[in-house]
Formats: structure tokens, C-alpha cells, sequence
């Protein structure tokens, strides 16, 4: 089992990077925005897609994701105040608006966002070692 590492400094990069997170679980209290570094950052069980599925509901890793140049952090349609809060990332994205700065959006279940303002894009995502056998399988509605 070898340990995922990515970074992402384009669209198509973070594209691989939101794959690999679809479906993540994630505390409210295990994200948050450190504006004296200007870094978001969050920790995640996220669902292994890629792992050899030997267990058929497959795995989840331990994971930390970061992104830099964050000058703005946004939430809507969920209580970031709320510690016990629970989410599941649908999808990362990124929207330019004056090369290279943009918009990434973080987008959940449920319809919550964390929308961060970002000088450029940059994201880090690292496995931590930590995996374990998923009580389910992820499976969204087609319609």
C-alpha cells in the first residue's frame, strides 16, 4: 500500500487532486484557515479509489490537504462553528479570475462550500499511513 503524495499548480493537476478526494469525510473542526500563513488546511478520511480493492468495500486513508497563497476563506451551507459537524467533499475546483489568482471551491454533500480567494494555486495532498478497511462503499444518485 503506497502512501498518495500530489501537488497541484494547474487546473488539470487539482482535477487529479479531486479525484482522489471524492467523497472524503471530514470534522468541521479538522479544517480551518490560518491567515497569518495564509494557508488552508484540512484532514480527511478520504475513500481510496485507486487501492487494489481486495476488501470489497474497499479503504480509507488518513489524509491531509493544503492549499497557499489564501488571502479569503468563505463557508456557506453548513456551521463552520460546529466542532462535531461532518462532511463529505463532493469535488475541488478552480475558477481564475486574475491569472494566476482564482477561486477554489470545495464542494460537499449536502450543498456547503469553503470557497478560498487564492493569489495562485497550490495544493498539497499527502496520505498519512493510517488505512482501514471502509464500512461502505461511496455511491451517488445518477440523476
Amino acid at each position: 500500500m503506497t502512501d498518495l503524495k500530489l501537488i497541484a499548480l494547474d487546473n488539470e493537476d487539482l482535477e487529479v487532486v479531486s479525484a482522489h478526494v471524492q467523497d472524503a469525510v471530514i470534522r468541521v473542526s479538522d479544517m480551518g484557515y490560518a491567515r497569518g500563513d495564509r494557508r488552508f488546511a484540512l484532514l480527511m478520511n478520504r475513500f481510496d479509489w485507486t487501492s487494489d480493492q481486495k476488501r470489497a468495500k474497499g479503504l480509507r486513508k488518513r489524509a491531509a490537504l493544503h492549499f497557499d497563497g489564501v488571502t479569503h476563506a468563505a463557508y456557506a451551507g453548513f456551521d463552520p462553528a460546529a466542532p462535531e459537524g461532518v462532511l463529505e467533499l463532493l469535488a475541488i475546483q478552480f475558477q481564475p479570475t486574475s491569472a494566476p489568482s482564482g477561486i477554489v471551491e470545495l464542494r460537499f454533500a449536502g450543498g456547503g462550500t469553503v470557497r478560498l480567494s487564492v493569489d495562485y494555486l497550490e495544493a498539497r495532498l499527502a496520505d498519512l499511513g493510517a488505512a482501514w478497511a471502509a464500512s461502505a462503499k461511496p455511491a451517488h444518485a445518477l440523476d
